[in-house]
Formats: C-alpha cells, structure tokens, sequence
C-alpha cells in the first residue's frame, strides 16, 4: 500500500513539474503585437537585430514573459526595461535559447522592452519569439512614438567603454552600453523613437578600418554593401549627425594603412575636409527633405576650444545654406578616453539644452 502511495505522489509530481512546461505559448517573431525599431531585418524563422539601440517592445496582460535568442558572436547585450524601468541586462550566447525577461509581475498588464546594447561589429542577434505562460493575453503592440529621431554617430554615440569604471576606456561588450549614452538619453527626454546608425571608429573622411560614413549610412546589414535601407520606413523629424572625431585624429597619422589606402601621402585640405562633411549632410538631407539635422560635435577632444573641427563643421553647414540644419558643440569633457556614465549624461543635458530652445518639432 505504502508503495502504491508513493508511486502515486510520484507520478503526480511529475505531472506538477510538466504543466507549466505543456501550458508555455510561443509567440512568433513578426506576430503583430510586437513593435520594433530599429533597422531590422526580418526572414521566415526569426527578427534579425545589427545596430545598437534596436529594440522591440510587447505588452501583455499576465505575470511574466521569455525571448528565444540566438547570438551570432555570443558577447552582445541587451537592456531589458519592464514598465519603464531598467531591470536587467542580458547576456546572450551563440546556442538558441530561452532568456526570461520578466517573471513573478503583479497580476496586470505591462510593457517589455529588449534593446540591444552593443553596435553591430560585436554580431547580430536573431530573435526567433516569445513565450508566455497560458492565461497571458497579448495586448495591442505599443504604438510608434510621435517623435522620432535618428543619430548617426561613432564610439560616442555608441557608448564605448562607457561602463568600463576602472577607467582603462575598454570598449569590448562587457563595458559599451548604447542606452546610457548622450542620444539614448536625449531621445527618451523627448519621448522619441530612437534610431542610432554608429560603429565606434568611423568618420566621414576616414575611418580607423576601411569603411567610412558615407559608404555605410544607408545599410540595412551593416556588412552587406547590396543591403539597402528603404529610408521611407521611418522619417524622423530630428537627424542628429555626430561625426570627425576620429576623422581629427587619423588625419594627422600618415603611417596608418587607412590613411595610405584614402589619402596617400598627403592629408585632405580644409577646404576638402569641409566640402566631404557638407557632401554627408547634403546626403542626409536628400532622405529627409524636412527634418531638423543638428550638427553636433563632441565630447571629446575634436570639440576642444584650440581645435579647427568646430569651425569645419560651421563653415559646411553655412555653405548649405539651409536654415532646418543647425550646429551645436558640446563641450570637450576635458579627460581621457571616452566618456563616462556621468560625462554622457552631462552631454545628453546640453544636447537637450539646445535642442529644447532651437528645435520645433512638427506634430507629423
């Protein structure tokens, strides 16, 4: 009898330990209550996610929620914000697996966000769905924000070694964060969608490998030259264009390959400087023939007050003669490397700054 019992209580307990296994509801990568931003690729089987700040968004009625990922390279990160809060970052492997996102909320409905931390040289991450318990209910997939923005920036823009609080400015994944940095900040200020075309290095006359802004800007794949980006999908009402950092100091290293494979021996010119800056701008604007482009430079050192990358970007704007591109410097932060949590932050409140009194947004 007491053996009956015992393989009776067994048995139940399997089928205890089973049920919330058999009552998981997968829900599938494009399902339309999920809203992404980003430029992101999606196939058949998954979501693809290159660039830095790409996110989605669900909201759902229910206690908890899972993500199926696979990581091309197994080093990105991602920032999982649950009801508008930051709750965690997630380290994600090369294996396909199930990532918890959230679990034991109250009874109710809440917004998940997984925004991806780490530019595209670190590897795409492929999302294949979502999975919930049985009883949760899909909610309508949060609408796009009205404002929108788009940044494109280098190592600055992308948070390089932004968390790297030993201060040896590393910038592998373990201390770059993309939401922390001046442009994440900026765009939630002014609740605004937040697309973000970086890759730590680049310039727009040179960058420290072979490619450069004006080559890449318009990418869907950032490694696929023949990927493009239907510039249509998303229309901002603020560029924000935060490059030559890495231009200012490259120009000055003949010895390096880059500098041999674009310039030869000699360094552009001012004059050629300013026309390759204006070129890039006259791009952007023909994509978004109504949007604001701000003009940004800093916070490191191209922005310092005895450097002549300020008056370059002046000077390229000025020629353009277009009174909706605008230029504002943030001030050189005044320390090595690159900026820190607080240094982003402080840039992220001028940039708000001046945005808030020279910028009109339209209401489209």
């Amino acid at each position: 009898m007491y053996r009956l019992a015992f393989i009776c209580f067994t048995f139940a307990s399997l089928l205890i330990c089973k049920k919330p296994l058999a009552q998981n509801v997968n829900i599938k990568h494009n399902d339309p209550h999920i809203r992404y931003t980003g430029r992101i690729q999606q196939t058949d089987s998954t979501t693809v996610f290159y660039w830095s700040a790409s996110s989605a968004k669900i909201k759902f009625k229910g206690t908890g929620i899972d993500v199926v990922l696979k990581d091309q390279t197994g080093i990105n990160r991602f920032t999982v914000v649950v009801d508008g809060k930051v709750q965690q970052t997630l380290n994600v492997d090369s294996t396909k697996r199930t990532y918890t996102l959230a679990s034991g909320l109250s009874a109710g409905k809440h917004e998940v966000e997984l925004f991806k931390q780490t530019e595209w040289a670190m590897g795409s991450t492929a999302i294949y769905g979502f999975t919930v318990d049985k009883g949760t209910r899909l909610l309508a997939a949060p609408p796009s924000k009205k404002r929108k923005i788009e940044v494109y920036g280098d190592s600055i823009t992308c948070g390089y070694a932004v968390e790297d609080s030993a201060g040896k400015d590393r910038g592998t994944a373990p201390f770059e964060n993309g939401y922390i940095s001046y442009a994440a900040i900026t765009a939630r200020h002014f609740n605004a969608d937040y697309i973000s075309i970086s890759k730590s290095g680049i310039g727009i006359l040179i960058s420290w490998f072979p490619l450069i802004m004006p080559e890449m800007y318009d990418r869907l794949n950032p490694n696929d030259a023949g990927s493009h980006w239907n510039f249509s999908d998303y229309t901002p009402q603020v560029v924000i264009v935060n490059l030559f950092q890495n231009d200012s100091w490259l120009i000055k290293k003949p010895e390096h390959e880059q500098f041999k494979a674009r310039f030869g021996t000699t360094a552009p010119s001012d004059t050629q400087i300013i026309a390759a800056y204006k070129s890039f701008i006259s791009s952007v604007r023909a994509k978004y023939p109504s949007a604001t482009i701000v003009c940004v430079l800093g916070s490191m050192d191209a922005s310092a007050a005895n450097s002549p990358w300020p008056g370059y970007v002046t000077q390229a704007v000025h020629s353009l003669k277009d009174n909706r591109v605008l230029t504002h410097f943030i001030p050189y932060k005044k320390t090595p490397g690159h900026p820190s949590i607080r240094e982003q932050q402080e840039a992220a409140d001028d940039l708000i700054k001046f945005m808030e009194k020279e910028v009109k947004w339209d209401s489209k």
